[in-house]
């Protein structure tokens, strides 16, 4: 196994974090307390154009809280991709909730508001203001699209399908910051959207996420969930089930020095993609570009191979020769912790894509020298 010469993602750090950290160290407020929590938060807010901000630990809690402030809970079933980390699936069975997994999109990977739309003419109906699953009798709680590896799916279509079927929309924009659709910033468009910032994001904390949204009471509920419940902190009174979800200030230093460079970041990425569609522009492998309508962060770039013996290929060439690749998640589908799944009729498209692509190198600070040499790999890979 060669030394990895070009890493899937790592995270670039050239502007304030060394002196922010510093100063949240010497301020020694360095836990959830901490002053740069709430300027992180108010940063986030700002840069997405919502209300409220409030930052976790991570990017699974991010979806967690913002599903159960959503009003999710144990019984119910809810809408998501099968192509998606299992961490989407799962803050939904934290809760006691079944997902429920719905095929992917040909043109955006994420969540096809198509295929959902016929779904729930078949299997839904709406009584007392909510949706209602005809054989299992479960509330369908809501609906959870990914922004799958930065590039947004068809909200507009989804919101409207959802809306007409009193489904609440959470956004998992855990891959997609800086992204947009239709010039609105991704994880804008629903109640809520989750956020991450881990290592591998295109900005980081170390590991954390936020959860955004314009509702009030959501806010207020994700801020009093995620502090364990506390009702009075003197007294240390808990009026509910809680979780220890705030960020330390440390890890907020460290991202509010990365959001100054959410920019530079998402325009230096749109240039690597440039740079890959243009050198594999005469080769027979299918190139990832944005959806229609969308802005995308290019938060992975990613081929189809066309088969899942050539995209083995693909990966073993660029392993030799020092290049990171990743294949797509195992579909949520499949994995053992959710046999039988529930899904929304077959998953074809899902299948075809999890089998057939590649995820490539795709940090800011590639050059094209970097992306050439990638593509030499898979120019070479029959």
């Amino acid at each position: 196994m060669k030394k990895v010469l070009l890493p899937l993602h790592e995270p670039v750090f050239g502007g304030n974090e060394w002196r922010y950290v510093k100063r949240c160290l010497d301020s020694t407020w360095v836990s959830t307390g901490a002053a740069f929590v709430e300027r992180f938060e108010a940063a986030v807010a700002s840069r997405l154009g919502v209300r409220h901000a409030v930052a976790v630990v991570n990017g699974t809690a991010a979806l967690h809280l913002a599903l159960e402030a959503a009003g999710v809970e144990a019984g119910c079933e809810v809408l998501a991709p099968s192509l998606t980390f299992i961490a989407t699936a799962n803050s939904a069975a934290y809760l006691g909730a079944r997902p429920r997994f719905v095929d992917a999109d040909p043109s955006t990977m994420g969540l096809d508001p198509v295929v959902l739309q016929d779904y729930l003419s078949r299997k839904a109906r709406v009584r007392r203001g909510a949706c209602w699953h005809r054989d299992t009798g479960r509330r369908v709680a809501a609906c959870l699209p990914v922004h799958v590896l930065g590039h947004p799916p068809r909200l507009d279509r989804l919101l409207e399908v959802c809306g007409r079927w009193r489904i609440p929309v959470v956004e998992d924009a855990t891959e997609s910051l800086g992204s947009t659709f239709q010039g609105r910033a991704a994880g804008t468009f629903g109640l809520a959207g989750a956020l991450s910032f881990n290592g591998n994001k295109i900005i980081t904390t170390g590991g954390g996420g936020m959860v955004v949204t314009d509702d009030a009471a959501t806010a207020a509920r994700l801020r009093h969930l995620s502090t364990q419940a506390k009702k009075d902190p003197v007294a240390y009174v808990h009026d509910r089930l809680g979780y220890n979800y705030r960020l330390p200030g440390i890890n907020a230093a460290l991202g509010l020095a990365q959001l100054e460079q959410l920019d530079g970041f998402v325009k230096r990425k749109r240039r690597v993609a440039r740079w890959y569609a243009s050198a594999l522009a005469g080769t027979d492998l299918a190139f990832r570009w944005e959806p229609d309508g969308a802005r995308s962060n290019f938060w992975l770039n990613a081929v189809f191979a066309g088969s899942r013996d050539r995209a083995r290929r693909i990966m073993a060439g660029l392993a030799a020769a020092g290049i990171e690749s990743r294949p797509l998640w195992t579909p949520c589908h499949r994995q053992p912790i959710f046999k039988p799944p529930l899904t929304a009729g077959t998953l074809p498209v899902t299948d075809s894509l999890w089998r057939a692509t590649v995820t490539l190198p795709s940090s800011a600070n590639m050059t094209r020298r970097d992306v050439e040499a990638v593509a030499r790999v898979l120019s070479s890979c029959p």
